[in-house]
This record gives structure tokens, C-alpha cells and sequence, in this order.
């Protein structure tokens, strides 16, 4: 379903949350860190070389993006192996770098992770709080668990693809295909990993990017939100459906001669278990 070029078209964008939840966590020297839902793998790089004599794992349910993962750390080095539900690879770039192609789920820790990382991911998973808990459940002492989440589902970007996915033309098509991503606010993620042992930190920002290019909010969600609905319709379905979405998405992002003006709310939360 991913695609992991468009995903990166944007990767400046999207990476600046993570530099940004990463500058709260205070781990000095953790043995094991964990990216969920890793991507890419362009981030979780950055962890490896934040801590590197840590083994840092990413970790994602998508062949592709593990695919890319691999290849990206890997750069020059032999083409890597295809992605495998055994276990993590380790990397040729960074012998303590590995992905491993798993649902972040149902992953279980092989020994319990100092630091867990996840940023983006948990919209698209249902009852996340549940499993907030349980990675909060699984931290070493001293352990660190952060993560970002959007918290602009209320915006036009998104509330355009729901209306038109319950449309006349396309509610049969995409009557099955889930649009539900959401994600609760800083005080609600405060209270839960609270009550779960841990020290909390939670805020919210509202990033005003500038995109550049034609129709950039339509190729931003292309690589992101728009994707379960392009992977539910054929190549014709999905040019008809983008042409709509681009159409209206250009009214509510208009377009300027320095840039596309897209606020960008995002929900964080770093919490720390006491050693």
C-alpha cells in the first residue's frame, strides 16, 4: 500500500516533528531503542547515530517501507535481503542499525527497550491507547517512550477525502476501506501514561509549512492519507478520485506565489518510566 518515494517527497516537512520529539528525550546510553513504525527508515537512522552503541530496531508492517528502509542504510552496500517476518536485519551501514517487518501490534519486545520511539503511526491504529499502555508495561527502568501523532483530522484536507468517499460515485467502491485515523489531545495522553507509572510530558504544535509546486497538499496526502483509498480503487478509479480531491483540496489550500500556506497541528507526548 505505501510508497515510499512520495512518502519522502515532503520528508523535510514530516521530519521536523520527530527532531522535535526527539530533543525531549533524555536516555544518555540506552542498550536497545525501538522505532515503531519506522518507515522509510530515514529517522530511525538518526537514532542510531544519536546512540550509537545502542542496537536500534525500526520496525513496520509494510513490505515496501522495509524495503526502502533497508536499501536506504545500506546505501552503497549489497542489495539487502526481502523484508521477513523472522526477525530484524541488521544493516551493513551500521551494524547496530536493524529493521524487522512486523505489526506494531502485536511486536514483542525481545528484551525489554530502553528507549521506544514511534512518530506518525498511531492514527492509524485502532484503540492505541491500549497499546500505549503495554509499551509503557514493557520499558526497561529508566525507559523512555515518545511519540507523535497528527491532531488536524477536523481539517479540510481530511474532511474532504471522508465526504467524498461517502459520496454517490464512490461510497460503493470505498464503503470498506477505513478512514477513522484519529488521535486524542496532549491532557488525555498526559493522563493515561500517568496512570501507567510513567512522568509525562505532552504539548501540541501547529506547524505553518510553506509547500512548494503544483498541488502540493494533494502530493502530501498521496503519500500519506490519501493511500488506502488509492489501494481500494484501479488505476482509472484512482486518477478519477484524485482529480476530485485535487480540485477541492486547491479551494481550501490556495495556492500563492511564494507557496502553498498548510497548518499542520501535531499531538506529542515523551514519557519516562523512574529507575
Amino acid at each position: 500500500m505505501w510508497d515510499a518515494a512520495q512518502y519522502l517527497r515532503f520528508g523535510g516537512e514530516r521530519s521536523r516533528p520527530f527532531f522535535d520529539l526527539l530533543a525531549r528525550v533524555g536516555a544518555d546510553l540506552p542498550g536497545y531503542v525501538v522505532d515503531m513504525g519506522c518507515g522509510p527508515g530515514n529517522l530511525t537512522a538518526v537514532l542510531a547515530e544519536r546512540w550509537p552503541a545502542a542496537a536500534v530496531c525500526g520496525v513496520d508492517s509494510s513490505p515496501e517501507m522495509i524495503a526502502a528502509a533497508r536499501t536506504l542504510a545500506t546505501a552503497s552496500a549489497p542489495r539487502p535481503p526481502a523484508p521477513s517476518a523472522a526477525g530484524p536485519v541488521a544493516t551493513n551501514h551500521a551494524p547496530g542499525l536493524s529493521f524487522m517487518l512486523d505489526d506494531v501490534r502485536h511486536w514483542e519486545p525481545q528484551s525489554l527497550p530502553d528507549v521506544i520511539i514511534s512518530n506518525a503511526v498511531l492514527q492509524w491504529v485502532p484503540h492505541h491507547r491500549e497499546l500505549l499502555v503495554r509499551w509503557a508495561d514493557r520499558l526497561a527502568a529508566g525507559g523512555w517512550l515518545a511519540f507523535q501523532v497528527p491532531g488536524n483530522f477536523d481539517q479540510p484536507s481530511h474532511a474532504i477525502i471522508r465526504e467524498l468517499a461517502a459520496s454517490a460515485r464512490w461510497r460503493t467502491l470505498l464503503r470498506d476501506v477505513a478512514l477513522n485515523r484519529q488521535s486524542a489531545d496532549p491532557a488525555d495522553y498526559a493522563d493515561l501514561l500517568a496512570r501507567a507509572g510513567l512522568e509525562v510530558d505532552a504539548w501540541e504544535t501547529t506547524y505553518v509549512h510553506i509547500l512548494p509546486g503544483e498541488d502540493p497538499v494533494l502530493e502530501w496526502y498521496k503519500g500519506s492519507g490519501l493511500r488506502p483509498v488509492l489501494t481500494a480503487l484501479d488505476a482509472e478509479q484512482a486518477g478519477d478520485f484524485l482529480a476530485e480531491y485535487g480540485t477541492r483540496v486547491r479551494e481550501a489550500y490556495p495556492p500563492s506565489p511564494f507557496g502553498t500556506i498548510f497548518p499542520f497541528r501535531r499531538v506529542f507526548a515523551v514519557a519516562h518510566r523512574p529507575g
